[in-house]
């Protein structure tokens, strides 16, 4: 029997712009490939369920990655939900120099991309990929939106029809989007920052289900002497990208950056509020979308908290702070792991002094996107974010804080409490009666 290859053969591709990343042969010869090598490595094997779900299927087989059946492939696919942990502990990555050029997460998004070339989208990933309809549509009448939600028969029906759990929590809906809010109260004023100026992108969640956190945001910059612009028109294109849909994540690639890019021209920085919205537009769109306008534009995109960090750093932050939220366990978001800036929300947080202390909390929540409302993976979702959910709940009297949107939903589903946005806390703390007077550990019983 031939020995399979460790290093690049003619089947890698990592980009849907490359002529053979659609061709199945190719993909075929890389899923072996890298497969072999993570098998004989096995250092993902407690990141999430698809290394053990392919290492017992090699196992079973003497440890021969040729003989996987097409549902044990499939299986490896489907359980990935692209947190990008492995990617950051792979010693055999691009980003690392590696002769391997191993890169798993993109690798399982080729083959759901190639998956749904050949037997098309199914209905519910179509519609998990369109958040701007859902949300325009549920946000004429929100609260009917939210109630049908939350409605034991209307939920029992969305899991028969398409496939979302029933006990998942969904978003919920708003009838003022956070840009209807800022055209009405801040596009009329002066841009006068001598901070730096900025494009907010609120993101498709933060537009439709949490506006509340784009508004503490203008708060912080207005705070701050940041002169800020937002004109949110489209999602990101990450829901697409998981779902296999290559061409619709890269034609709203496409339209982000041909509608952002004047602002970068103009000296603006990109603050995507999102960290899967961030890492999208960094990370991904310049495997997405050709030429050299996407290169400027993933360069100026930052986290918002990475960029008042670096005001901070320059003494240019306001840090008349005037309440402290106590203490917080922080969960860091994997996809801002993944964006390798530091843990910036962080030390924003710790800056507000007094008597702020931050537990970290680095594990993965197992919500992912859409990947923990889908009825086949919701109950695992919640047993590969358990770490994470004993973390947030071991400090007992401490404020839960995440910057991911869909991660403070899946810590609601498992612990009944919603954390808030890092920029949330900043918000309050700058405001006198933010946060009630913490009661110091030697006083408590």
């Amino acid at each position: 029997m031939s020995r399979i290859e460790s290093g690049p053969i003619a089947g890698l591709s990592y980009s849907p712009l490359d002529g053979h990343y659609f061709d199945p042969p190719s993909l075929d010869m890389e899923l072996e490939r890298v497969f072999d090598v993570c098998h004989g490595c096995r250092l993902c094997f407690n990141l999430c369920p698809s290394f053990p779900a392919l290492f017992r299927a090699v196992d079973a087989g003497g440890g021969d990655v040729r003989k996987l059946t097409e549902a044990q492939r499939n299986e490896v696919v489907d359980k990935c939900y692209q947190c990008k942990l492995c990617y950051i502990k792979c010693p055999y990555t691009p980003d690392d120099g590696h002769e391997f050029q191993l890169d798993f997460p993109r690798l399982m998004q080729r083959a759901k991309a190639v998956r749904a070339r050949s037997r098309g989208i199914a209905l519910r990933e179509r519609l998990l990929a369109k958040p701007d309809l859902l949300g325009r549509l549920a946000g004429l009448t929100p609260r009917l939106a939210n109630w049908a939600n939350r409605l034991p028969p209307n939920r029992w029906l969305l899991e028969k029809v398409l496939g979302i759990h029933r006990r998942k929590l969904l978003p919920e809906f708003h009838g003022q989007t956070f840009q209807a809010w800022f055209d009405k109260t801040q596009a009329g004023k002066a841009l006068d920052g001598d901070n730096g100026k900025v494009f907010f992108f609120s993101t498709c969640f933060v537009n439709y289900n949490n506006p509340d956190v784009g508004k503490a945001a203008i708060e912080i910059f207005a705070r701050n002497r940041i002169a800020v612009k937002s004109d949110y028109r489209r999602c990101c294109g990450m829901p697409a990208l998981d779902g296999g849909d290559m061409a619709a994540a890269q034609k709203l690639a496409r339209e982000n950056v041909a509608q952002m890019m004047p602002y970068v021209r103009d000296g603006y920085t990109i603050l995507a509020v999102n960290p899967t919205c961030s890492m999208m537009m960094r990370k991904e769109y310049p495997n997405l979308v050709e030429g050299e306008d996407v290169k400027a534009f993933a360069a100026a995109v930052m986290d918002p908290n990475e960029y008042l960090n670096g005001l901070r750093r320059e003494g240019k932050l306001d840090t008349d702070f005037r309440s402290t939220p106590g203490r917080i366990a922080y969960h860091l978001p994997c996809h801002l792991r993944a964006q390798n800036i530091g843990y910036r929300s962080r030390d924003m947080m710790r800056a507000i002094g007094g008597e702020t202390e931050v537990e970290l909390v680095a594990e993965c929540c197992g919500h992912d996107g859409t990947w923990a409302m889908k009825k086949e993976w919701f109950e695992t979702s919640l047993e590969c974010g358990r770490k994470a959910f004993d973390g947030m709940k071991a400090p007992a009297d401490a404020q839960m804080v995440t910057d991911c949107p869909l991660a403070a939903i899946q810590f609601e589903q498992a612990t009944g409490t919603r954390p808030l946005h890092p920029l949330q806390v900043l918000a309050r703390a700058y405001r006198e009666d933010g946060f009630p007077t913490p009661v110091a550990a030697a006083d408590s019983p």
